[in-house]
């Protein structure tokens, strides 16, 4: 028989353990379309308690927070201000310009950590163009971690100073957290202290938490009551969603701490792979979850190395023009020993 592939493709192929399968089953449920449903309620509180913000949402996906947001903060014909390889703008198919008719202006980054002398030159751009040309801002958006930037986390100094220059422009700051709780484990701070510099955010529970469906939207009260309406129109609204929710909960109880280490063997496939010839690491140090690399000084394309590495039981994903790797709870230390072994066997018989 052969191996189980080991899943480093993404943080997203997590699958419910026994513990949470079982308290999924045991879920209490109402209609949650309705703000009825008991554990969807107490997943909210809990969520606005853990961020320090008035008001949670409960929605299906992280992507929705994103699009709920967006549509919330901003009239049609705004400017949306991000890192040029947001999520928001890469990976949501359009959905802010769709649903909100923003326009975008992205800051060209190289982890996606833009400064705010570069979010004032964006703003700036924007503000130069004359009536009746031009937009307003409408808001600013941040990602933490950053996907594309390689799992960068956003070091409190320079947040400071982004969201300093939002607020002098009276612009709302928006933080896609889909991966917030292992930056705040990696920074090794309450979640509530990098809440507290954005307006809105938002936690995904289906990556390193490892939960199936769900994340949670917080913000002011009257923000998170407007959400609710565009939350019913984008169909968000469920029924018995407390099934899902119950999975979100115990997350929050048992597998944050756990974070830790994914971020270990994270930093134990970077240093492994860039000890072998031919592999380029980008993340040398890794922030969090995720190593990206290039494996074209071996004589193969990234898609062909993937091809190869794949069909050996290893699965990773092309990602921002290189490779990606991604830990998780379902990626063991040993698992990271293996796949390393496997990159090793293709260098050799290239």
């Amino acid at each position: 028989m052969s191996e189980t592939p080991i899943p480093l493709f993404s943080d997203t192929e997590t699958r419910p353990t026994p513990g949470m399968r079982a308290a999924i089953a045991a879920a209490e449920v109402g209609d949650e379309q309705k703000g009825e449903d008991p554990t969807v309620i107490r997943l909210q509180e809990r969520v606005a308690e853990l961020l320090g913000k008035e008001a949670a949402l409960w929605l299906p996906t992280g992507t929705m927070c994103n699009l709920v947001a967006v549509k919330t903060h901003t009239r049609p014909g705004d400017a949306l201000v991000a890192d040029w390889m947001a999520h928001v703008i890469r990976a949501e198919s359009g959905g802010a310009a769709l649903a909100s008719g923003v326009v975008v202006e992205p800051i060209r980054t190289e982890r996606g950590i833009f400064t705010a002398d570069e979010l004032q030159a964006a703003m700036d751009r924007i503000a130069a163009v004359p009536e009746p040309y031009g937009q307003p801002v409408g808001l600013v958006c941040v990602e933490q971690t950053h996907n594309f930037g390689g799992g960068a986390v956003w070091p409190f100094k320079a947040l400071d100073a982004i969201a300093a220059v939002a607020r002098a422009r009276r612009v709302p700051l928006h933080m896609d957290g889909a991966r917030l709780l292992n930056a705040c484990v990696a920074l090794d701070v309450p979640a509530a202290e990098v809440a507290a510099r954005v307006d809105s955010l938002w936690i995904d529970f289906t990556k390193g938490l490892g939960a199936p469906i769900g994340a949670v939207l917080a913000g002011t009260a009257k923000f998170i009551a407007r959400a609710r309406r565009y939350k019913q129109l984008f169909g968000g609204a469920m029924r018995q969603a407390g099934i899902a929710a119950a999975g979100c909960l115990y997350a929050l109880d048992h597998h944050v701490g756990r974070l830790a280490a994914d971020h270990e063997n994270a930093r134990q496939l970077a240093r492994g792979l860039a000890d072998i010839a031919g592999i380029k690491v980008r993340t040398a140090a890794p922030d969090t979850n995720m190593v990206f690399f290039d494996a074209s000084g071996l004589g193969l394309s990234n898609r062909e190395f993937l091809d190869r590495l794949t069909a050996a039981g290893v699965r990773m994903s092309g990602a921002g023009g290189a490779i990606r790797a991604v830990t998780h709870l379902d990626v063991s230390r040993a698992d990271i020993d293996r796949a390393l072994a496997t990159v090793r066997e293709i260098s050799l018989g290239r």
